[in-house]
């Protein structure tokens, strides 16, 4: 995997263990329409105002009076450069000052679509992938995620169709985001990389994350292991093979691989709760 892949993997993997050890969180229930405009449509669009919506009435006025500026300018009709870099204000002020990464990665996407250039449609997408990929059980959240994602690989793919990184993150997207009825919509293209590329690490995941999710256990402990044979410092597959073997009834494999884990952790309170983990199991 690219440097870049490596570095996002990780910070998925944050997220991730924090999650799953401290708690999950939502999209906001919000009726209150908004007159931001904003891309989308039909309940898609209804979930982007929504999240507008709640976000900004946790602002504080001067919050509040800045974003509103910003947001007038960007009702004009303005050169695409200038529109560009309101865009980019906003994202940095819903990750700076607001604290909300949901919204900083909506108009980083909103930027993307604008200067649409591969690299700044597949960097937006996968901040939405690996937000989605760190939800824990099938969300209102996580399915927005998935279709902000997808409409940002597909325009990435668009430019390139030879990409297989973002061809393996959209069909993650139909596995994880609930995009359709029929989930080989999503695994059949990765498995198809995968099967000419056992060494694309990037695919194995993703089907064993499928695996794990379509209660396939044994499979997705397949691929699991060849992944941490190729790379046996992979915290994220070590966590996944953990928590499949846990998950298939297999204690022992699963107290083992926690503690591998453990050993590479250095938040101390993870390590306390993998620690609990693993008593449990023995």
């Amino acid at each position: 995997m690219k440097k870049y892949q490596l570095l996002l993997v990780a910070v998925a993997l944050i997220v991730l263990l924090s999650l799953f050890f401290f708690g999950k969180t939502h999209l906001p229930n919000i009726n209150q329409p908004s007159p931001a405009e904003l891309s989308g449509d039909g309940h898609h669009g209804q979930q982007t105002t929504e999240l507008l919506t709640a976000s900004k009435s946790r602002l504080t006025k001067t919050q509040q009076a800045y974003l509103q500026k910003i947001e007038n300018q960007l009702d004009k009709s303005l050169p695409a450069d200038e529109k560009l870099h309101l865009l980019h204000q906003l994202s940095r002020f819903w990750a700076d000052s607001a604290d909300n990464f949901l919204l900083y990665a909506f108009y980083n996407g909103e930027a993307a679509k604008l200067e649409n250039s591969e690299k700044s449609l597949t960097f937006a997408a996968r901040l939405f992938l690996n937000e989605m990929l760190s939800a824990q059980e099938e969300t209102e959240r996580q399915h927005w995620l998935a279709e902000n994602a997808k409409d940002l690989f597909d325009k990435a793919l668009k430019i390139n169709p030879k990409n297989d990184s973002n061809r393996i993150g959209r069909g993650a997207c139909f596995i994880f985001g609930q995009l359709s009825d029929n989930p080989m919509e999503g695994i059949l293209p990765i498995r198809e990389i995968a099967d000419k590329q056992p060494d694309n690490l990037y695919a194995q995941m993703m089907l064993a994350l499928g695996g794990r999710k379509s209660g396939q256990y044994e499979k997705a402990i397949e691929r699991l292991l060849l992944i941490i044979k190729k790379e046996p410092d992979n915290l994220e597959a070590t966590f996944q093979l953990a928590e499949c073997y846990e998950l298939s009834g297999n204690k022992t494999e699963a107290a083992r691989w926690y503690g591998e884990l453990k050993k590479r952790i250095k938040k101390p309170e993870i390590k306390e709760e993998l620690d609990k983990r693993i008593s449990q199991l023995k």
